[in-house]
């Protein structure tokens, strides 16, 4: 059952801060997540070719998590969630994922047991769906709940998913810099779709007494950021990419809606404008994701962070041991000066200079700034509705973007400016009338892109 969150939990921004959460949650062997400290979250992944067959990836997938549980204990930290995001062979082989998140959970039972780490699994689940083969009633659909249930059998603590609805419509429409087809993509279709798959999991979770975490908005906003890329000139705008994001928020949050419990998944970088909603605890990625795509918000988005993690890295071998043990090791290191900021009573001095450092680095980097998270948010809990309460929170974030332009604390160049005025025209015209808009938008994209099916999003 949806519910929609109708008013923001947290009143204040400046309430926010990394390790603490309104709703903390526990996991794993002693692991408390959201409750007074920032645990850090190691994200990973084989090298091409170990997945040839079952026992070859057993044994890498030994290996990564040996080298970072040995790391994690060497250096001293005091506790670690894995997170297990699958690679496409982990889902579509549903034996194969439960092996390795029972492997994982084994594992860290042996750490626990041995040195006292507390430690918790987050089994990320492929979404490996074709909209041309159905979203919901597809063979790829049922193998990711059965992923998902195999995973909570295997000892997986938190479920998670990057869920891909809308993703056809968006792909079109991103490279068009349609803001239109964004809004339909990812505040429309992308909710609907969010709505069905997290009530599943949900259900999943509580058969099998795990936590539903989150899902994340990588499908959408995160390409947009890709292809913003780290300079001002690249082929899509800097304020475009930061206009996805509201919407990717309004979607997300359909997971709380749905029951899940937090945390979310890293790579939702809308996570802070989920926390202000939810108070949930929220995982998120930063500076450490270099090794996959730069962001240009590294610092900033550890500002409210619950759990601190890395985009995946592949395994491999650096100067400093392992690629797991490189990257568990930073991201400790991270949580262990956040950690000391709480105990010091300095925590909020720490996350206003994260903030501080990347602000006005770029528009991405402003909208979600904790105070624009939370007017932002604020927008979207007093409208009803996916399509409303997309269209007014991207809205709202053009005007703050513009305004910040106007006031000189983020110049724009003139391309992003005029980008960033066409965008606020064309959300003015959209129609008011959601059922309008729907109808109108699926005779469009119907049309223009062959894999788009109302059907499988419910829409007649």
């Amino acid at each position: 059952m949806i519910k929609p969150f109708e008013s923001c939990e947290y009143s204040r921004w400046q309430d926010m801060v990394f390790g603490r959460s309104l709703h903390p949650v526990k996991a794993g062997f002693d692991v408390e997540i959201g409750a007074g400290a920032v645990i850090p979250e190691l994200k990973y992944a084989p090298r091409p070719g170990r997945e040839k067959d079952l026992n070859t990836l057993v044994e890498e997938y030994q290996r990564i998590t040996r080298d970072a549980l040995d790391r994690i204990v060497g250096i001293g930290a005091p506790a670690i969630v894995m997170e297990l995001e699958h690679v496409f062979q982990l889902t579509d082989q549903v034996e194969w994922g439960r092996e390795i998140a029972h492997l994982t959970k084994w594992l860290l039972k042996e750490y626990y047991d041995r040195y006292g780490l507390k430690g918790a699994l987050r089994a990320t689940i492929a979404d490996i769906r074709k909209p041309e083969n159905g979203l919901w009633d597809s063979p790829e659909y049922k193998k990711i709940l059965n992923g998902m249930k195999a995973s909570a059998e295997a000892g997986a603590d938190i479920l998670s998913i990057e869920s891909i609805g809308g993703k056809e419509v968006f792909n079109y429409a991103v490279t068009r810099q349609d803001i239109r087809g964004v809004v339909f993509a990812v505040g429309v279709l992308g909710s609907l779709d969010m709505a069905h798959l997290w009530s599943d999991i949900v259900s999943i979770a509580k058969e099998y007494g795990v936590l539903p975490g989150g899902d994340t908005d990588c499908a959408h906003s995160n390409t947009a950021m890709f292809m913003a890329g780290g300079l001002m000139e690249t082929q899509l705008p800097h304020t475009f990419a930061a206009l996805v994001r509201p919407a990717g928020a309004v979607r997300s949050l359909v997971a709380f809606e749905a029951g899940a419990t937090g945390p979310d998944k890293d790579c939702g970088y809308e996570g802070v404008i989920l926390k202000a909603i939810t108070g949930k605890p929220i995982s998120m990625e930063g500076k450490t994701s270099a090794c996959a795509h730069s962001d240009l918000m590294g610092n900033l988005s550890a500002a409210v962070c619950d759990l601190w993690s890395n985009e995946a890295v592949e395994y491999g071998e650096m100067f400093g041991g392992t690629t797991p043990q490189v990257f568990a090791e930073m991201l400790a290191y991270d949580c262990a000066q956040m950690n000391a900021s709480l105990q010091m009573g300095c925590a909020d001095t720490m996350r206003d200079v994260l903030i501080t450092s990347d602000r006005n680095r770029d528009p991405q980097a402003l909208v979600l700034s904790p105070d624009v998270a939370m007017d932002i948010a604020g927008v979207i809990v007093k409208e009803k509705g996916y399509y409303n309460r997309t269209v007014r929170a991207m809205q709202r974030a053009a005007e703050i973007i513009a305004s910040s332009d106007r006031s000189g604390e983020l110049p724009l160049s003139e391309n992003e400016r005029e980008a960033l005025e066409s965008c606020r025209k064309a959300l003015d015209e959209l129609p008011d009338d959601e059922e309008r808009f729907i109808q109108e938008c699926v005779q469009i994209y119907s049309q223009s892109v062959p894999e788009f099916r109302a059907k499988n999003y419910g829409i007649n």
